[in-house]
């Protein structure tokens, strides 16, 4: 208990110097990592098939703009363990100024919006070729004194299943974009290592989570899964990956809800020289955009008032000690000085419910909502 209340001080005390950092676990591990990078190990990337021969921590935007680059962290002191990490001298760490960055106001709809919205949604699907597409929307919290320290380690301990992460990127003195604090817990693999095999995963469709392993899912959250599987073998074809193994259908306990997943495992050597090419492939799927995936991408561009930033892009180990762990960014939260700002989002397809829909997108959004009031309610 007291190594966990010295990791929320550690972290607080990290977000004071304003220095850039990203802390993570993966799923099913209760060991965290920690990257800080020098202020010059902080590398925007143009486009996201840049990441061929780098190595570091990723964290990669919906869409690369000027206000949300692709960023990768390159190590400066890397450890592993809550017991190492916790050797890390703080005060022997430059504390940055802090740059002075106004951010926009987020744009929140209402529920009537935002029905309306999937209405519309569900209208050109039945009229066009267009088959799923995903609406998102942000959802505001406020912000009082609580730790964030505390509320990461709240986040780390109910999301077992999840990446969990705290990424921080301030602005810097060279006038660099920010990218800013983010905190998350998705369960969606994007691609990673397991010794001479890489695996990316297939995942739709979600429910609350059940106290026992009693699940039904219906024809429109098997379809929506069906979608992103049949993507995923049409990138495979493209890149001339075979053979490969699936595992699944089956249901992934993640956080509050409950989604469907199949992996597929190849082997690594496959993609030795265009891991970043593949990777640029990939995202985004459409588990985050829809499909066919252009018509999806511009349709979301008309029906979305926001900016999705970070949501929905990906983040993770680069080769990191040879090994790649990147994770699509779902359930994940902007942290603002005043204000929680979470995303959330579900997949449209011609038999969605807008009610339903809206319904879905709150039951994401408790996976961090829980943490913040747990720590809030202490």
């Amino acid at each position: 208990m007291t190594d966990t209340k010295d990791f929320a001080l550690f972290i607080d005390g990290l977000l004071a110097k304003n220095c850039p950092f990203a802390i993570w676990s993966v799923p099913g591990s209760n060991t965290p990592e920690i990257l800080i990078a020098e202020k010059e190990g902080v590398i925007h990337l143009k486009e996201f098939n840049k990441l061929n021969g780098e190595e570091g921590f990723v964290f990669a935007p919906y869409q690369i703009t000027e206000h949300s680059p692709l960023v990768l962290l390159k190590p400066g002191i890397y450890k592993k363990g809550l017991s190492e990490i916790l050797k890390i001298d703080c005060h022997s760490i430059p504390e940055e100024p802090v740059k002075e960055v106004v951010p926009e106001e987020p744009f929140i709809i209402s529920k009537d919006e935002y029905l309306k919205d999937i209405e519309d949604t569900i209208d050109v699907i039945k009229n066009t070729k267009l088959a799923k597409v995903i609406v998102s929307r942000l959802l505001p919290y406020n912000r009082t004194s609580e730790s964030i320290g505390e509320i990461y380690l709240q986040l780390f301990q109910q999301t077992p299943n999840a990446f969990v992460y705290l990424v921080n990127l301030p602005a810097n003195g060279q006038g660099q974009a920010k990218a800013g604090l983010w905190m998350g817990a998705t369960p969606e693999v994007l691609l990673k290592s397991e010794g001479k095999m890489l695996e990316t995963v297939s995942l739709a469709g979600t429910q609350l989570r059940r106290p026992v392993d009693d699940y039904s899912w219906y024809t429109k959250e098997i379809e929506e899964q069906a979608f992103v599987s049949r993507y995923l073998l049409d990138v495979f074809y493209r890149f001339n990956i075979h053979p490969y193994t699936t595992q699944g259908p089956e249901t992934l306990e993640s956080g509050k809800v409950a989604h469907l997943a199949t992996s597929f495992r190849f082997a690594a050597k496959k993609l030795a020289s265009n891991l970043g090419d593949f990777v640029a492939e990939l995202h985004p799927t459409p588990a985050v955009c829809g499909y066919p995936k252009l018509k999806a991408a511009k349709f979301i561009t008309k029906i979305e008032k926001h900016d999705r930033r970070y949501y929905t892009g990906y983040l993770g180990p680069w080769r990191l000690n040879g090994d790649v762990g990147l994770f699509v960014n779902l359930r994940c939260m902007e942290i603002m000085p005043e204000q929680y700002i979470l995303y959330s989002g579900g997949g449209i397809t011609s038999r969605s419910v807008p009610e339903d829909e809206w319904e879905e997108i709150n039951k994401k959004a408790t996976t961090l909502l829980s943490a913040i009031e747990a720590v809030q309610n202490r």
